[in-house]
C-alpha cells in the first residue's frame, strides 16, 4: 500500500487525490479479484489497476494534456556528466549532498509532464522493468523506452542548475 500511495502522490501531486486514487485501485481489486490471476505477479496486477484509474479518471479532468515537443529538449543533456570527485558510499559529504538533492529530484519527477511522470516513476522509484511498466500502462514497449528517455532528458535538464549549485563541474558533449 506504501508503494502505491507514493507513486499516486508523484501522478496526483496533491496528498487528497492520492488517497483517492489507492482507495479507487483497491476497490477495484476487490470487485475484480476474480480476474486476478493467481501465481501473476499481484504488485504489477495493483499497479495497472491505479494507473488506469489514474488516466481514465484524474487525466480526463483535464482536457488539454500537456505536450513537449522534441524541439524543447536539447541533446547535450542527454550526454551531461557531472564530476566532483570520487566518495565512498559511507562518505559523510556523498550522503548529505545526495540527501539536499533528493528534494532536488523528486521536484524534477514532479514537474514532468503525466505521461513521462508516470513511466519515470515506474521505472525508477517502483523499479519495473521495461516490459512490466508496458503491461502496466498497456503501452508498447518502444513507446514506454521513448517516454523513459524523453522523461530522463527533462530531469536532466532541470537538475542541471541545482548540480552546478552544488559544486558539479557538468559537461556536454559537443554540439
Amino acid at each position: 500500500m506504501d508503494a502505491l500511495y507514493r507513486s499516486a502522490l508523484r501522478l496526483t501531486k496533491n496528498p487528497g487525490d492520492a488517497e483517492d486514487l489507492v482507495q479507487e485501485t483497491y476497490i477495484k481489486a476487490y470487485r475484480f479479484w476474480d480476474k486476478f490471476e493467481p501465481g501473476s505477479n499481484c504488485r504489477a496486477w495493483l499497479f495497472r489497476i491505479m494507473t488506469n484509474v489514474f488516466i481514465n479518471e484524474y487525466r480526463s479532468r483535464s482536457r488539454s494534456p500537456v505536450s513537449v515537443s522534441a524541439d524543447e529538449l536539447d541533446d547535450r543533456f542527454l550526454y551531461g556528466r557531472t564530476e566532483a570527485g570520487q566518495y565512498t558510499p559511507s562518505d559523510p559529504e556523498r550522503r548529505l549532498t545526495s540527501q539536499v538533492l533528493h528534494e532536488d529530484v523528486n521536484r524534477a519527477i514532479e514537474s514532468l509532464p503525466d505521461d513521462f511522470r508516470l513511466v519515470v516513476v515506474l521505472s525508477f522509484l517502483e523499479r519495473f522493468s521495461y516490459r512490466e511498466i508496458a503491461n502496466i500502462t498497456g503501452l508498447h514497449l518502444g513507446t514506454v523506452k521513448s517516454r523513459l528517455h524523453r522523461g530522463r532528458k527533462l530531469c536532466q535538464k532541470k537538475l542541471l542548475k541545482y548540480a552546478q549549485e552544488y559544486g558539479y563541474t557538468v559537461h556536454s558533449a559537443a554540439s
